[in-house]
């Protein structure tokens, strides 16, 4: 499980993401340089970090299950994902 810190701070990326998305694109529109430096910087998209639904795990994950890739093998193995079998050959 990740740090509470890391989620949270993740959580309010996300909001100020959503908060300021038209302003940037306006200002992305103009071409205004000097009024993008001036947003904050966790407005920006690129600062948003892709984490586990279960276990808030950054690394490995997979976006089209949007889980860690402990996580989606832990589910896999259980059959709870649809469509998903263990390959032998």
């Amino acid at each position: 499980m990740a740090k509470k810190s890391s989620l949270a701070r993740d959580l309010k990326r996300q909001k100020m993401i959503k908060q300021y998305a038209a302003k940037r694109a306006q200002l992305k529109e103009l071409g205004d340089q000097e009024g993008l430096h001036k947003l904050p910087r966790n407005s920006s998209p690129t600062r948003w970090k892709n984490r586990c639904i279960e276990t808030g795990r950054s690394r490995g994950y997979m976006r089209t299950f949007g889980l860690s890739r402990i996580s989606f093998r832990e589910h896999a193995s259980k059959g709870e994902i649809p469509g998903v079998t263990k390959a032998s050959w």
